[in-house]
């Protein structure tokens, strides 16, 4: 039993240092750090939130010797996935797509064209593989007829721009 603290005391008992530990972050975390940092924190907080929910592992000799061969893993990953993107983005320089759609008084939509429908055409069409809607950056959503340039994010260093008809049907 612990017997109640005050004033030194009790700031005594939250500084010993056994009660820090050094843990290793498998995911990011949005205060702590980027996925393979190591960080400090406190045993509970490690043992009750990080661990349980598989967001850190302890930070032991072994454990960062296998962190220290995945974040290469990862590194070369992202570099062959950045020079394929960068590959894509050569051969597909001058991309255009073409959405017919139906229209009403004169060049306006019935609704709107957003980032969704473009990509279902381009992935229709085998132009470019892009499976979030997040890739496709438009500046507002598409709402009459016309010619539009769209950039798409392959990777998150490289994107390409394409065109993007809208035509009546």
């Amino acid at each position: 039993m612990r017997e109640q603290l005050s004033g030194l005391g009790r700031l005594r008992y939250y500084l010993i240092p056994d009660r820090i530990m050094e843990v290793i972050l498998i995911q990011d975390l949005h205060k702590f750090g980027k996925t393979g940092s190591v960080i400090k924190v406190k045993r509970g907080f490690a043992r009750n939130f990080l661990f349980p929910r598989h967001l850190a592992i302890p930070a032991t000799p072994n454990n960062i010797k296998k962190i220290e061969q995945e974040s290469k893993r990862i590194v070369n990953l992202h570099q062959r996935q950045k020079e394929k993107a960068e590959n894509l983005s050569m051969r597909r320089g001058g991309i255009s797509v073409t959405i017919p759609v139906t229209t009403h008084d004169e060049d306006k939509l019935y609704g709107s064209i957003g980032p969704e429908d473009i990509i279902q055409v381009l992935n229709q069409d085998g132009v470019v593989e892009v499976d979030n809607p997040k890739q496709v950056i438009l500046d507002e959503p598409i709402k009459s007829t016309g010619v539009y340039d769209v950039t798409i994010k392959l990777h998150p260093e490289v994107s390409v721009k394409i065109k993007v008809w809208v035509v009546k049907k």
